[in-house]
């Protein structure tokens, strides 16, 4: 299980991106441009701000490890659920 704190950071982070997101692509095309001031301006803004920065934990423990996008979960809760049967079309191969 990860610390409660951790999750609470990336919940933040999450936040802060999507907060922030229209004006970085805006600034962004302006940067891409050559428009100083739009970098000068990207800069300023937090860097937990990017999506970059945002990192994916399992939804069920928290792991950051391991990590299935397709499922949204970490291998070994995969695993777990896979084992039970609470994943339709999932059979048990050679593991």
């Amino acid at each position: 299980m990860a610390k409660e704190s951790m999750k609470a950071r990336e919940v933040k982070r999450a936040k802060l991106t999507d907060r922030y997101a229209a004006k970085r692509d805006e600034l962004r095309k302006l940067a891409n441009k050559g428009d100083w001031d739009a970098m000068l301006a990207l800069q300023k803004l937090p860097k937990n701000s990017m999506a970059i920065r945002k990192h994916n934990r399992c939804q069920l423990t928290g792991r950051p490890r391991g990590y299935m996008r397709q499922f949204g979960i970490s291998r070994v809760t995969f695993r777990e659920m896979a084992n039970s049967g609470l994943i339709p079309g999932i059979r048990k191969a050679s593991w």
